[in-house]
């Protein structure tokens, strides 16, 4: 009785917040729900991100819902993804029921029926949603390189391809695009430019090219393209916060595009956004389901990202929440960043589930719970739960009865969904695709779709012919390939031109022309020639060499932004 009053005592002053709050239920104290011992978490608190775990079927979505719910009604904008199609509830109120009333009310709380503001959008074309897309070039290298599944030589390629186009001024609107230009560096008439390139093989250019013709073939066509989604549409709040749902029927397809489009969201967002500091409630929160996908397969340098922007966010005002079934299927370094846990029940039926469960309890703070037995005896509804308080320091973990949403669970119907989509202020802006000149019609000459041929033709783009005598010296040749490398890692680079190893594969300087009889003494203005000539070929070939260095710094600079992507301007 002592230990059970003093846990009770300390979830009670632990949980007693006088800010804003999510209200997720009541403690269970000795087998007891105990409605005086409210368990909530602040507002302030949640861009210091969460965690949703458990096993399937313990009631994560409906968590979910709760906290999307409330946090809507506080004004603040919601950003989540539908995997199983049963979050559409959120836009239509539930039926009361006698059962639902008893339940809340044991945990002190009311059944309130509500619907919420809900956008549905749907990655590319599609009657699920209002159609989300991206272009290539703003989707960028490092990301379209994860959706592929390229190595770390075949993403570097990729890298300097989206440079040769930026650099040619060949818009990659879409996949075509890009297609386009891979099709034109390995055809007769690009291979001077594919040369320019430094070391891209023929063969790593012709795997991305199977690769993207992969992509198309499994109709992921429509999600690249104009006009591209703008992330400031998920900030909006007119009143109560605007949840925007993102319906993902077919993501067993292409997970990867999946998780790797949460992650340009999240790069766009944070390019974007202007340091916030510390608010009493946050900009956004953005929930990120089957987590797990994210850091399945994931390079080094790419999960470094994903962890950077987890630790950079938060000043931006943006909450993340990662769902998943296991603290396991994230990083330390990710998990370090969490401070809302929220551990539904862990079912034990192997050595390796023992061995786990005893992972996910050391990552709640000590105290008089009982962590083993709370989680392995957790009901359907019901969680061990953490949070931050309002001065950041963890509050004592809590067996919890969680609340109820007051919109439906499970699906809403059909209807009520095709009304939202057809009434939606952004269906004018995203609904239909458009088609601009850009790298395919710009390389084959053939107009976008609707626009007649008022021109021959454009010609293939052209290396630029070497410098002329009188070239720039040393200095102006650092600068210029600093300028090159800038121009790649979309900011200014501190890595002196010293540290770049020269590789072995630039260009031989082209032989004197003159025959060996005639050099000597009096042919020495040629020999200055030919001398000036080869050091000019170094010159550029030093540039080059430069340039594709710096591309594969991925693990020393961030790339055009967070994870590659391009920046944008806003209207």
């Amino acid at each position: 009785m002592a230990m059970e009053s003093a846990l009770l005592t300390d979830l009670i002053n632990g949980y007693a917040f006088t800010t804003d709050c999510l209200e997720l239920g009541a403690a269970i104290v000795d087998g007891a729900v105990r409605p005086e011992a409210q368990v909530r978490v602040p507002l302030s608190m949640l861009n210091r991100h969460g965690l949703i775990a458990g096993a399937t079927g313990t009631g994560k979505t409906v968590t979910l819902q709760v906290m999307a719910e409330q946090l809507a009604v506080a004004g603040v904008p919601v950003f989540l993804a539908d995997i199983k199609g049963d979050l559409s509830g959120l836009a239509q109120p539930a039926e009361p029921s006698a059962k639902l009333d008893e339940r809340l009310s044991g945990i002190g709380h009311a059944f309130t029926a509500r619907s919420n503001t809900v956008e549905f959008l749907a990655l590319g074309q599609g009657s699920d949603g209002i159609p989300v897309r991206a272009t290539v070039d703003c989707f960028g290298p490092i990301l379209l390189a994860r959706v592929l599944e390229l190595n770390e030589t075949q993403e570097q390629v990729l890298q300097l391809v989206f440079h040769y186009a930026n650099t040619r001024k060949l818009p990659l609107d879409d996949l075509k695009d890009l297609k386009s230009v891979l099709d034109h560096l390995l055809s007769a008439e690009g291979k001077a430019d594919l040369r320019t390139l430094g070391g891209v093989s023929p063969a790593s250019a012709s795997v991305i090219l199977r690769g993207l013709s992969i992509l198309q073939a499994q109709g992921l066509d429509p999600f690249f393209g104009q006009p591209e989604f703008d992330t400031a549409d998920l900030l909006r709040s007119a009143g109560t916060g605007v949840i925007s749902v993102l319906e993902l029927p077919a993501l067993n397809r292409q997970p990867l595009l999946f998780s790797t489009f949460l992650m340009w969201l999240l790069a766009d967002l944070f390019d974007e956004l202007p340091e916030a500091g510390d608010l009493d409630k946050p900009k956004l929160v953005f929930f990120l389901d089957e987590a797990h996908l994210l850091f399945k397969g994931a390079s080094a340098a790419f999960t470094e990202a994903i962890i950077s922007t987890v630790r950079l966010i938060r000043s931006k005002g943006v909450g993340l929440f990662f769902i998943s079934q296991s603290p396991a299927d994230l990083p330390d370094e990710v998990l370090a960043q969490l401070g809302t846990r929220v551990q539904h029940a862990v079912r034990v039926f192997t050595p390796k589930d023992a061995e786990a469960l005893k992972k996910v309890m050391g990552t709640f703070p000590a105290g008089a719970l009982d962590l083993k037995t709370a989680l392995t005896q957790a009901g359907v509804g019901e969680a061990v739960i953490t949070v931050l308080g309002e001065k950041g320091v963890p509050t004592p973990a809590a067996w919890t009865r969680l609340t109820s949403p007051g919109s439906r669970i499970g699906p809403a119907d059909a209807p009520v969904v095709s009304g939202i989509i057809a009434a939606s202020t952004l269906a004018a802006r995203y609904s239909t695709a458009l088609e601009r000149d850009s790298a395919h019609e710009l390389l084959t000459g053939q107009p976008a779709a609707g626009q007649p041929v008022d021109a021959p033709p454009a010609a293939p783009p052209r290396t630029p012919e070497p410098a002329a005598p009188g070239s720039p010296g040393s200095a102006e040749i650092d600068e210029e390939a600093r300028r090159i490398a800038e121009s790649i890692l979309g900011k200014p680079t501190t890595v002196p031109a010293s540290d770049f190893p020269m590789p072995d594969y630039r260009q031989a300087p082209e032989p004197d022309p003159a025959p060996r009889a005639r050099q000597g003494k009096e042919s020495k203005p040629r020999g200055e020639a030919s001398s000036r000539r080869q050091a000019e070929r170094s010159q550029t070939g030093e540039l080059l060499d430069f340039a594709l260095d710096a591309a594969n710094m991925l693990g020393r600079e961030v790339l055009r932004g967070m994870f590659g992507t391009r920046r944008r301007k806003r209207r």
